[in-house]
């Protein structure tokens, strides 16, 4: 039963009598968990890809920035409910989503970085170094990269939040009973 908020339950209860203020707590760490996991899982294949064509350039470069933008003229809420009505909601799938709709924007970060990046001097002495593409990618180039990639990933936290509140509002995000902010709107 609906009840107003009291010492016992500050913010009430639902109409099944449930705690609101519980619910809303465990929902966020929910959410915070599809964020946490989402943007860890984009920003690995997002930074990989974009990492591959711009270090390799000439047609990994092409054919990796096409993909991108093919994933970037797809409207991304409809791909959304797509994936998820395709797959059954359920938390695996909510990340699914998260990583198909935001890795193309951190491909393009890591792609623009690299290029700009592979110019430096210090790339062309560990070249003359002897150092592998692989070693230069992993030592030099990546370390780099971190503070763009995590700029980004800070940005995405409230987008994949709210990306999964409204997949679960919509009925194809973490299905009932499990509390998520979506849910509880």
């Amino acid at each position: 039963t609906l009840q107003p908020p009291s010492l016992a339950n500050p913010f009430g209860t639902d109409r099944l009598g449930r705690d609101t203020l519980s619910r809303l707590l465990y929902g966020a760490q929910i959410s915070l968990s599809v964020s946490l996991v989402g943007i860890l899982l984009t920003g690995a294949v997002g930074a990989s890809i974009g990492l591959l064509a711009g270090f390799w350039g000439a047609w990994v470069d092409t054919l990796c920035m096409r993909l991108v933008d093919i994933s970037l003229s797809l409207p991304g809420i409809l791909i959304a409910v797509l994936l998820s009505v395709v797959f059954e909601p359920s938390f695996t799938n909510v990340i699914i989503v998260v990583v198909f709709l935001l890795w193309p924007s951190y491909a393009r970060l890591v792609r623009g970085e690299t290029l700009g990046l592979k110019q430096q001097e210090f790339v062309a002495l560990a070249r003359i170094a002897g150092c592998s593409s692989l070693t230069i990618m992993f030592r030099h180039v990546v370390p780099n990269l971190a503070p763009s990639i995590l700029v980004l990933a800070t940005l995405h936290v409230g987008y994949v939040i709210v990306l999964e509140a409204a997949l679960s509002f919509l009925g194809v995000g973490i299905p009932p009973p499990t509390p998520t902010w979506g849910n509880m709107l």
